[in-house]
């Protein structure tokens, strides 16, 4: 599975038609699934910066899919679709992270074993060739705060205030977590990359 799915879509802060979301909270199935279908890949790319492990994320988004009708019908229009479906989103996530450290507490205290799964997650990394394979896999190292921050910004180009509404926090703050992690993210790839340094072949 590719670990950087999701993170190469054009930049966009559309929301759907409202016609659309209209539709599908009246039940209609052929909005539903055209909704869901413009919703998953916005999901998936979401939780894969949340979580920063592509299965964790394919799990987030099947589940935030999978109840998106019940889900959609109490949508009141009051904020954007596209900033609802966020909070859906991350809201799920947290869930799923707080049942998954409720289960490794029992686990710990089960066995010594390390789990399988867990194993391979702290051997597995992303290597790119690219500076864009960097960005993502350099991505995951940064908190989640300014990781959220920087793709919503600089990967899909939503604006300071959007993306406010969208994280529940200030303007300032955004400004604050995107220079951060631009700062960061650059360290590190002229560090891997110094060909990249100006005046340098």
């Amino acid at each position: 599975m590719d670990d950087g799915a999701g993170l190469n879509e054009p930049r966009s802060s559309q929301d759907p038609p409202a016609d659309l979301v209209r539709r599908a909270q009246a039940a209609d199935p052929v909005a539903f699934q055209e909704l869901a279908r413009w919703c998953y890949p916005r999901v998936r790319r979401w939780a894969l910066v949340r979580t920063g492990d592509a299965d964790e994320a394919e799990d987030v988004t099947q589940d935030v899919v999978a109840g998106l009708q019940q889900r959609v019908r109490r949508f009141d229009g009051r904020s954007r679709f596209t900033t609802w479906l966020f909070r859906v989103t991350a809201n799920e996530a947290g869930a799923r992270a707080r049942r998954t450290a409720r289960r490794l507490r029992l686990l710990a205290g089960w066995s010594a074993e390390p789990r399988a799964d867990e194993e391979e997650r702290r051997l597995a990394a992303v290597h790119g060739e690219t500076v864009g394979a960097l960005v993502r896999a350099l991505l995951v190292g940064l908190p989640e705060r300014q990781r959220q921050v920087f793709d919503l910004a600089d990967l899909q180009g939503f604006e300071s205030g959007e993306i406010a509404e969208m994280l529940e926090i200030d303007a300032a703050t955004v400004r604050s977590h995107l220079m951060w992690a631009r700062r960061a993210l650059r360290g590190r790839i002229l560090a891997e990359m110094p060909e990249l340094r100006e005046g340098r072949a």
